[in-house]
């Protein structure tokens, strides 16, 4: 109670909804510069369990902007490094790290032992995965992404809404490689990572929750250098290749 004092005067939270996010699940797809900040606000706001995926190992260069993380810990595997700092915030969660690349071979099974997805991955072929076994497991999917000055996130109601769009109905094919840049060849802002990342812990709190207007069916669009918000609408794509009617 003294711990979620805070949220629990919330009317839409209340003691009701803070036992739902202790009952909850969240599978978090990357721990690095979107996953920090929305690691640290679900185990701060006692979401019951994550679970935390991640292959890589911590790099001084990650430090700018991957807050989970800290230099004593270079070298570490993110998931490690990332359950030392969220113990150290709320003990009383259920973490479990997945320390393996988010392939064809994994992903259903990793998808399937949450109640959401948020994904913090940096690669296309990482989101298109996600967005496919969510749309299997009917998972609700929180994406986001960021680079230089700009983010952009939106809320995939995967078994929710059958009238909601995917991601892919946004984007139906992935860019050829090397086409688009990175945030390893482009620079990114750290704050920016900050905001999204923060952002999608709240979409997926809201998710959980039942409470508020989401941003399904929206693409939220975010310039920090021009101080900027846009919202755009997602129209369901009846050609999806995955969600369409023709491919149902």
């Amino acid at each position: 109670m003294e711990r979620y004092a805070r949220q629990l005067l919330l009317k839409e939270v209340g003691g009701a909804g803070q036992a739902r996010l202790l009952r909850a699940r969240v599978v978090l797809i990357g721990a690095g510069g979107l996953g920090s900040p929305a690691a640290y606000y679900l185990a701060a706001a006692g979401v019951g369990g994550l679970v935390i995926a991640d292959d890589d190992r911590v790099e001084i260069s990650n430090l700018q902007r991957q807050i989970l993380h800290t230099t004593d810990r270079i070298g570490q595997t993110k998931t490690a490094s990332a359950l030392q700092a969220l113990r150290a915030l709320n003990p009383d969660i259920d973490l479990v790290p997945f320390t393996e690349r988010v392939t064809d071979d994994t992903v259903d099974d990793l998808v399937r032992q949450g109640d959401l997805v948020i994904d913090g991955s940096d690669t296309f072929v990482t989101r298109y995965l996600l967005n496919r076994a969510c749309f299997v497991a009917q998972k609700p999917l929180v994406s986001g992404a960021v680079l230089g000055f700009e983010g952009q996130l939106s809320l995939f109601l995967h078994g929710v809404d059958p009238a909601a769009p995917c991601y892919q109905c946004l984007y139906p094919d992935p860019p050829a490689v090397g086409t688009t840049a990175t945030c390893r060849s482009g620079g990114v802002l750290g704050a920016v990572t900050g905001i999204v990342g923060a952002w999608q812990a709240a979409e997926a709190i809201k998710a959980l929750l039942g409470v508020g207007e989401s941003l399904a069916g929206y693409l939220l669009l975010i310039n920090i250098l021009h101080g900027q918000i846009q919202r755009i609408r997602i129209p369901k794509n009846p050609n999806c290749p995955l969600c369409g009617p023709a491919t149902a």
